[in-house]
């Protein structure tokens, strides 16, 4: 019994050495897996943090102040809303405004292209777009409207259904359509022969516009066209009292340029002063009081809007997203503005009109 006994007591001894080691063996690894878990975990965590904060950005330049613009912009967020895109919760949207100064352009775009915005919207003409291409070659841009912007001609695309570079969106063809809002407004007021066009020089859709479509058009409707510039906001009751001494019986304003739509309400009040039908190139012109509009059906341009913006959020390069022209148009009337200045809109006018303002 005895020797049994001492012959396992080393045994015993060694069994409970190694029970006293092991527990600490064990600490050690259960330590060193946790501190590798716990460095996994904060890792992903970290990871998740940066993607929940980077979500994209949507620069917003706009050549007007926040409440002219207030329609189109809202117009745009409404149908990103309808693609899943909700500002605040899964994207962010940087306002620039050059409050109605051309200067101003070049540095509210490029403190777009300094905040690094995934995408830069345009609104308006000719003028914000430059800025927005001047600032950058590389951040998207995608026009709204395009207004009487030829994109290749003025260089921003190499081609409407392969632009090439960094600009896209949409070009609504406003100074293509002057021909055919002098005949609406001679077809719906027979007697008017001498117009008065309201444009601002300093933008060249305007410009093109007025030199180039509107003397071709008139001359086939039997119209004398009176071109007036109006370079600053100050211009506009002068340049009405001067023109009045010709004795126009018509007025056509060009959509285009940020002194004309910045001051859409002043022309509409002279216009309605003057007792003169009046036919825009921008609707905002007619909702303010304007008499008649003829060009694209702005609502669907800003759902096109919201479609660019969402392939380019996916991955798809502006030089490989066409052009688009646009292609539904709408002709307004402002019934209340026709009483208010005494006309009498013809029946047949009247069913062609897409919308009556009552």
């Amino acid at each position: 019994m005895t020797n049994e006994f001492s012959l396992r007591l080393p045994a015993f001894h060694s069994d409970h050495q190694h029970s006293q080691r092991l527990p600490a063996t064990q600490n050690l690894k259960l330590v060193r897996i946790l501190a590798i878990a716990l460095t996994f975990a904060l890792c992903g965590m970290r990871t998740e943090a940066q993607q929940a904060k980077k979500i994209p950005r949507i620069g917003y330049l706009a050549p007007r102040d926040p409440a002219s613009e207030s329609s189109r912009s809202e117009a745009i967020r409404l149908a990103l809303r309808e693609l899943g895109y909700i500002e605040g919760q899964n994207i962010d949207i940087e306002y620039r405004y050059a409050q109605g100064k051309n200067e101003r352009l070049a540095r509210v775009a490029t403190e777009l292209v300094q905040l690094n915005v995934d995408v830069i919207v345009v609104a308006g003409g000719d003028l914000p777009l430059q800025a927005a291409a001047n600032a950058t070659k590389t951040i998207p841009i995608v026009m709204s409207s395009g207004r009487g912007i030829d994109p290749v001609a003025a260089g921003y695309v190499d081609s409407l259904s392969r632009p090439g570079g960094n600009v896209t969106g949409l070009t609504n063809l406003s100074t293509e359509l002057g021909g055919k809002r002098l005949e609406l407004l001679k077809e719906a007021f027979s007697k008017v022969n001498r117009v008065i066009v309201l444009y601002d020089p300093a933008t060249p859709s305007s410009l093109l516009e007025v030199k180039e479509i509107l003397p071709a058009a008139a001359r086939g409707l039997g119209i004398t066209i009176q071109p007036w510039e109006v370079r600053t906001a100050d211009g506009f009751d002068a340049v009405f009292a001067a023109s009045g001494k010709q004795r126009p019986n018509g007025l056509y304003v060009p959509g285009g340029g940020p002194v004309m739509n910045a001051n859409h309400k002043r022309v509409v009040g002279l216009a309605l002063k003057s007792r003169l039908p009046s036919i825009y190139g921008n609707r905002e012109f007619v909702d303010a009081g304007g008499l008649m509009y003829y060009g694209a059906d702005l609502a669907d341009s800003y759902r096109r809007v919201a479609y660019f913006v969402d392939r380019i959020l996916k991955g798809a390069k502006p030089a490989d997203l066409p052009v688009e022209q646009p292609k539904k148009f709408e002709f307004v009337i402002n019934l209340k503005t026709a009483k208010q200045i005494g006309l009498t809109v013809p029946p047949e006018m009247l069913a062609r009109a897409d919308k009556l303002i009552r």
